[in-house]
């Protein structure tokens, strides 16, 4: 009687001590939600739509992006923290709402214990823009004229707490010089101002078709050295500025701590074969990316490195929300 009660008690456990294991196995069996935490145009949209097309393809099941913006993409980046650790909702993460955020507001998550790293697509170039309206058409000359005309220059960025706001208070600090800053709802708002020269100044890849189509002047670029498709722009630490910039431009691909390694296994080989595939990485590039297979340990690494750097950036800056 005791050992048929001891191999009942088996059989009943075993399907929960496997439960992670089988649910891999079989993962995934439905459509997968790729929560994009910045609104439709952003660089952010723009790198989920691309991985979504190649993940769907990889796994068998559609890949949905889902935009759910709001407060420097926490409202996204909650949402996904708190959803079910099934590797049904992902996040298509940045250095914005990862290492800025959190510091700022009460986010209701911490990324280093919250969320679980499963790839990266890449490091992110920007370009510091600025108006066409601006008699500048260098670093050092966009320099000069803010000197002169101070406080007149407005800085734009896709919202209080982004990298293009970290970014842009780093430069007027470094450089000497004043510039209000101008939140919006998303990068391709903050564009259209600098467009109509409501702002002056605009540090973020997705100006890079207004600089191409000469709308919009670069006068650097931030990054790892030059951007491809901007050969004669100078990267700014070739300018004696950006060298101790903490590093917030990538984006990468997270689920809700607690997913089953082997389903995080299973993503980040579909992941990273997908930055393999040359249409992909291709479309990457012309985002301001440089595709890069990455292992989860690496990224969590990384993260925290990043993230204390951010968090002494912005207490000696005095960035509030």
């Amino acid at each position: 009687m005791t050992t048929r009660r001891i191999l009942l008690g088996a059989g009943l456990a075993a399907p929960f001590l496997l439960s992670g294991t089988a649910r891999a196995q079989g993962y995934p069996s439905q459509p997968i939600r790729l929560v994009c935490p910045y609104p439709p145009g952003a660089t952010s949209d723009n790198v989920s739509r691309v991985m979504a097309r190649a993940l769907s393809a990889r796994l068998g099941q559609t890949v949905v992006v889902e935009n759910r913006a709001g407060a420097g993409g926490a409202v996204g980046t909650r949402h996904v923290a708190e959803s079910k650790a099934d590797g049904y909702t992902l996040l298509n993460a940045s250095g914005g709402n990862f290492l800025i955020s959190p510091y700022l507001n009460e986010v209701g998550y911490h990324p280093l214990r919250d969320l679980a790293p499963v790839a990266m697509a890449g490091e992110a170039y920007s370009l510091i823009g600025v108006s066409a309206a601006l008699p500048v058409k260098t670093l050092p000359e966009l320099i000069a004229y803010a000197k002169q005309h101070k406080g007149e220059l407005n800085y734009a960025s896709s919202g209080i707490g982004s990298t293009g706001h970290l970014r842009g208070a780093l430069l007027a600090e470094q450089a000497g010089f004043e510039a209000v800053h101008i939140p919006f709802p998303g990068s391709a708002a903050a564009v259209n101002s600098l467009l109509a020269g409501d702002c002056q100044i605009l540090i973020d890849p997705v100006v890079a078709p207004n600089v191409q189509g000469g709308k919009v002047r670069a006068v650097a670029v931030v990054g790892s050295g030059r951007w491809d498709d901007f050969p004669d722009v100078p990267n700014i630490t070739e300018l004696n500025i950006g060298q101790d910039w903490p590093s917030s431009g990538w984006y990468g691909l997270f689920a809700p701590a607690g997913v089953p390694e082997p389903i995080i296994e299973r993503l980040n080989a579909a992941y990273n074969d997908a930055l393999a595939e040359p249409e992909t990485a291709a479309a990457l590039r012309r985002l301001g990316l440089k595709p890069e297979p990455t292992a989860p340990r690496q990224i969590s690494q990384r993260l925290a490195q990043d993230y204390a750097a951010s968090g002494a950036t912005l207490q000696r800056l005095r960035i509030t929300a």
